[in-house]
């Protein structure tokens, strides 16, 4: 069945947010993929399964060229754009097509370049620094007081520090970065506070740039300035994109995966006491409470080159494609019992970081993180409970996104009377 593209489409549903597995799951059980009208206005098609997902995360008829995403999500939002002019969102288009948002052979040339930096040696040192930051903000929290926000606090602050860490930025910056961060990812965000927040990370990184340039240190950005043996570099254009795909890739879906890992472990103690009992299991757990409830709802959009069948609907080209993650990790083709969270069940194949081509490069560093991050909270705050009704709590208002505003929580236990 080929379906037009112009066809009504249903706007998501308004509970989404906050109860996004029950809504994935009639959208699965009614159909592989489907037609969807997502809050910023653009059409998307929703994929559903696992190995839908699976196989059009490395589909090479699907695309990420950035240099087409702003024509594509104002053509598909109902944008007038005439034929001289330029066709936008608020995203700046030298900031779109960074290495995430890029095809091959353009996107293998990056990655070559990128990879050599991520290797295993390099992203387990930071486990020491890690630990060192992890405690200093543990620390900070433990001050007498009954409830503590878990997010301002610990989840938030902790990729910050790490990826600010990666780029060779100064403490005094990470607010700074925090707010830009929002403003790009952050869902309800006019244009021109997207388009200034775009054009303040530019700026930012080629001032970094400019003064690594000159006195060059152990971070990522100089050695990156260094190139490759042959003498391939990245250009200055690539630097600053690559900046930028650090900053947002290296602080946004982390803190989310990180808090909701929390949430979730407080909202089943059973899984909880388990872990507690023996952190010998905490690397498998953490890819469990990847699956269970990433920081990663949708994959980054990516868009058709030409017609493709999934099922019994064919997609037409240029149409853009929102591959659901979370829906894909509660396919029970692929997980049984799905959404039971198993700290034990070792999942494989967990999309949280991507597959095929799109691999995340900096999936050691973050799953070295949520390590560390959790061991030490666990171990530091044993009675820790959460202070609120679990349905009480705010999830951010992305589609792209899956995470909770604040988590309050009692470090020493709900005081008793």
């Amino acid at each position: 069945m080929s379906v037009d593209s112009s066809q009504p489409v249903e706007q998501l549903f308004k509970d989404f947010m906050e109860h996004p597995y029950e809504i994935l799951e009639r959208l699965r059980a009614a159909g592989r993929v489907h037609p969807i009208l997502f809050p910023h206005g653009a059409k998307v098609w929703l994929v559903t399964g696992y190995d839908d997902v699976r196989q059009l995360l490395s589909d090479p008829r699907v695309s990420k060229d950035g240099s087409r995403m702003n024509e594509l999500f104002a053509r598909h939002s109902g944008v007038a754009v005439e034929a001289d002019e330029h066709a936008g969102v608020g995203f700046n288009d030298e900031l779109s097509q960074h290495m995430l948002n890029s095809d091959p052979p353009r996107h293998t040339r990056l990655r070559s370049l990128v990879s050599k930096e991520f290797n295993p040696k390099r992203m387990d040192n930071f486990r020491p620094r890690l630990e060192v930051v992890a405690d200093r903000l543990l620390d900070a929290m433990d001050d007498s007081r009954d409830v503590v926000e878990l997010v301002g606090a610990y989840t938030l602050p902790l990729p910050i520090i790490t990826i600010c860490d990666l780029l060779g930025v100064p403490p005094e910056d990470e607010t700074t970065f925090r707010r830009w961060a929002v403003e790009l990812v952050g869902a309800g965000h006019p244009p021109e506070v997207v388009e200034k927040a775009s054009q303040d990370v530019m700026d930012y990184a080629r001032a970094s740039i400019d003064s690594k340039l000159v006195e060059p240190g152990e971070d990522m950005i100089s050695a990156l300035l260094r190139g490759k043996d042959d003498g391939d570099r990245l250009t200055l254009d690539e630097l600053v994109g690559m900046f930028f795909l650090f900053m947002i890739a290296g602080h946004v879906t982390s803190m989310h995966t990180l808090t909701n890992s929390i949430f979730s472990l407080l909202t089943h103690p059973e899984e909880l006491a388990k872990l507690r009992a023996d952190l010998s299991l905490m690397p498998g757990a953490v890819d469990e409470l990847m699956r269970y409830d990433g920081g990663v709802g949708v994959a980054t959009f990516r868009f058709t080159k030409e017609p493709v069948t999934v099922g019994d609907v064919t997609i037409p080209a240029d149409e853009i494609l929102a591959l659901s993650v979370n829906s894909a990790h509660r396919d029970a083709s692929r997980y049984p019992d799905p959404d039971r969270l198993d700290i034990t069940r070792h999942p494989t194949g967990i999309l949280g970081f991507g597959f095929g081509t799109h691999y995340c490069i900096g999936a050691p560093l973050a799953k070295i993180q949520s390590d560390v991050a959790l061991t030490r909270l666990l171990t530091r705050f044993p009675d820790m409970e959460l202070a609120v009704d679990p349905d009480s709590l705010e999830w951010e208002q992305s589609t792209l996104l899956r995470g909770l505003i604040t988590l309050p929580v009692y470090l020493h236990g709900k005081p008793r009377d």
